[in-house]
């Protein structure tokens, strides 16, 4: 048994795809399953079922998992501690990032450079899903850190969270929209001015989506979404295309009126969209992911002012979307109708 066998039956279970695992691990994808079949027939038990369209684990590659990632983390283990007797930092961080946030709101790209700068022997890689997954991705010790849509007041059991970023939700419509009109400064109208219109929203799974959805409920309505994108911009071209009205963070209104839009904000109690700093609530495993922590949380300071508002450049960056390019969907009509969905 051999440890990469061990580290390419993880990568297989965490993509659930061969070829994926293969550009993960930078192998071609026959080796990642000839070492994988190898470490079968040496358990005699198959780990992992490949005759569906993902790879999932079997009863018995559940079982022997917990193990293979033990092996692992004890190897780790054992370079770590040598290397902290020659101040060298070694190791692998995984990051999850909310939609655009590695190039608009948040700079995560410079402090990704300056960390590498300091420590070139730490392997980061980066990934973009829903906030639900990351979330859980998180809790289960698959990510270090995420930058996630937070739908909740408070963190669920396990995890940490620092908010980043606190703003009310408001309604981006076209200027041509029949509530433009209550764009003014001062003006707002109740949630419930939604309940009849086409919506155009983050998927589910997604911080600003759940938040949406409960917001309307409080109101005594289920929000009817005729588009979801996963990519926050798109919202924006949706609504400025007349096709509905986008529920997303304030931008101010100069810069929106730039984009071709109307910000209407809505009554109080306004629903808010936040973004988290998300951790294990004992800290990342990893003295690296620890270090990497540490500046995330400089870079990225707690959210103090709840009311402050940004840019429309910042509304393309407050994302929250699914893994690979942006999708858009129009649901069945029925669907539509019946959950909002």
């Amino acid at each position: 048994m051999e440890l990469r066998q061990l580290r390419y039956l993880l990568t297989v279970v965490e993509e659930a795809n061969f070829t994926r695992a293969a550009a993960v691990l930078h192998v071609a994808q026959p080796g990642v399953s000839a070492q994988v079949r190898r470490l079968e027939r040496e358990l005699g038990q198959r780990l992992l079922d490949r005759s569906g369209r993902s790879v999932t684990v079997t009863e018995a590659g559940a079982a022997v998992l917990p193990y293979a990632r033990a092996a692992l983390a004890a190897v780790d283990g054992m370079r770590q501690t040598a290397d902290e007797f020659t101040g060298l930092l070694r190791g692998r961080v995984t990051i999850g990032l909310v939609s655009g946030a590695a190039t608009h709101e948040y700079d995560v790209a410079s402090v990704l450079a300056d960390f590498h700068d300091a420590h070139p022997h730490v392997e980061i890689a980066l990934t973009e899903d829903t906030s639900d997954r990351m979330l859980a991705s998180v809790r289960e010790g698959r990510l270090d850190i995420a930058l996630a849509g937070l739908a909740d007041g408070a963190p669920p059991q396990g995890v940490t969270w620092q908010v980043v970023i606190d703003e009310p939700l408001a309604a981006l419509v076209a200027v041509d929209d029949p509530l433009a009109r209550h764009a003014e400064p001062g003006r707002t109208v109740p949630l419930a001015a939604l309940a009849d219109r086409p919506l155009i929203s983050l998927p589910r799974g997604t911080g600003l989506r759940a938040v949406l959805e409960r917001a309307c409920a409080r109101a005594g309505f289920a929000p009817r979404v005729a588009f979801e994108a996963a990519a926050p911009d798109l919202l924006v071209q949706l609504a400025v295309r007349g096709l509905g009205v986008a529920v997303f963070p304030a931008p101010g209104a100069e810069a929106a009126a730039a984009r071709g839009l109307r910000v209407v904000r809505f009554e109080e109690p306004c629903p808010r969209g936040r973004i988290g700093l998300v951790w294990r609530s004992d800290g990342p495993a990893s003295p690296a992911a620890r270090a990497f922590l540490a500046r995330l949380r400089v870079a990225l300071p707690p959210c103090e002012d709840t009311a402050a508002t940004g840019d429309v450049a910042a509304v393309a960056g407050i994302g929250d979307g699914e893994e690979g390019p942006a999708r858009v969907s129009t649901p069945l009509r029925n669907q539509r109708e019946h959950n909002g969905s």
